[in-house]
């Protein structure tokens, strides 16, 4: 659950949801992977929201950040805490659910629900633990395509994805061209920088270390608490921005007047920091933050698609796109989301771009902002007008 779910000021809310599963790649049939590897069967958790129209034109797929799941909305049956991104999928919000079916689906490699290494190896029993095979996001892409030929749609109106479901946006539209409408692409990009590797190595360095990782096989025993919570504290710093953390926590103190003049956590952000590891270690694995952040420093849209040109790497696109970066995001900077205007601008496609003054750092995306919300509902709108334009000549 992200700690940034919350529950929608307005009270609108698509209520009570559930979760599914889809499974196939049975084998011997097992979907091969970028790597070589084979793997299946393999499992989706997903959930849906609103309903799809007759024509099949109105869905639209959400893609969560590395943490996330398939939770987006609305609430499960006995619980108070509502999905992730309640503040923009619901009935006349920014994700109209009167207007748009929309998927979330969860990654494989994720322990929420869908194929990972910790999920049980039907070939030994056991869980996978490093006998999962790595995973990239053209692999996870390819797992929802399989979703969205069960579901039954024939074409996305659109991809929306922040952060590393950003990049499963971008994927979608690069490797299915004719499978997505429009794409919504924030605080993204299309590659990672040596900045964005380096924490995602020392994360997994951290986790590592931890003696009770055991080379991966914790399964069983105690779990890398310690090293997964580091982690996350290192993750969680690069999330949030100099002005966001100057704001929120300053210099000031935790529940004391003066220094302890120890170790311990004399000041709020460190209190933050260690709180925010420890919700963590309840809720995620350790061997799944490993492949989702090896597979997010693997994408590399330019090299799969554009062979080292961003240019080329959207040649092959259909779709148009709404890109959202922030002032603050430190990790995924605009700079980023400009070069990837440029190339696809140089490609003739429909683009539309905005920086949003924020304090708040990377995860800005999943906070409630309503411009935000205006935004991506004008945008799929004039994409649904261009199409029935498009029709009707």
């Amino acid at each position: 659950m992200s700690e940034y779910a919350q529950h929608d000021i307005s009270g609108r809310t698509v209520g009570i949801v559930r979760n599914q599963f889809f499974t196939f790649a049975q084998p011997p049939n097992e979907m091969i992977l970028e790597s070589g590897a084979r793997l299946g069967p393999i499992t989706l958790a997903y959930e849906t929201y609103g309903t799809l129209n007759e024509e099949g034109s109105n869905a639209i797929l959400i893609c969560h950040a590395l943490s996330g799941d398939s939770h987006a909305a609305g609430y499960y049956s006995g619980q108070s805490t509502p999905g992730w991104w309640e503040n923009m999928v619901g009935p006349g919000k920014g994700i109209d659910t009167n207007c748009y079916f929309v998927v979330c689906s969860n990654v494989i490699g994720s322990c929420m629900g869908s194929t990972g290494p910790g999920s049980i190896n039907p070939k030994t029993g056991k869980h996978y633990a490093l006998d999962f095979p790595v995973v990239t996001i053209g692999d996870m892409v390819r797992a929802q395509n399989a979703l969205r030929e069960y579901i039954g749609v024939e074409r996305w109106h659109a991809v929306v994805g922040g952060s590393i479901g950003g990049m499963q946006a971008l994927e979608w539209s690069l490797r299915y061209p004719d499978r997505v409408r429009s794409a919504v692409l924030l605080a993204t990009t299309m590659r990672h920088s040596a900045l964005a590797i380096a924490f995602n190595e020392v994360a997994r360095q951290a986790i590592m270390i931890d003696p009770n990782w055991n080379e991966g096989n914790y399964y069983s025993g105690q779990k890398p608490g310690l090293g997964l919570a580091v982690a996350r504290m290192i993750g969680h710093i690069t999330y949030l921005s100099d002005q966001s953390m100057r704001l929120k926590f300053g210099r000031r103190l935790q529940d004391k007047s003066d220094f302890s003049f120890q170790f311990d956590a004399d000041f709020q952000v460190e209190s933050y920091l260690h709180h925010q590891g420890r919700k963590f270690v309840d809720r995620f694995d350790a061997n799944s933050f490993l492949y989702i952040t090896k597979a997010a420093d693997y994408y590399d849209a330019i090299r799969s698609h554009g062979d080292g040109s961003s240019v080329r790497a959207f040649s092959s696109s259909q779709a148009s796109y709404l890109i959202v970066s922030y002032t603050s995001d430190w990790l995924y900077p605009t700079y980023q989301s400009k070069d990837m205007v440029k190339a696809m601008k140089k490609n003739g496609l429909n683009v539309s771009f905005c920086e949003i003054e924020a304090d708040w750092g990377h995860d800005a995306f999943l906070l409630p902002n309503e411009r935000l919300s205006a935004m991506i509902r004008g945008f799929l709108e004039r994409v649904e007008y261009s199409d029935e334009q498009t029709s009707a000549t």
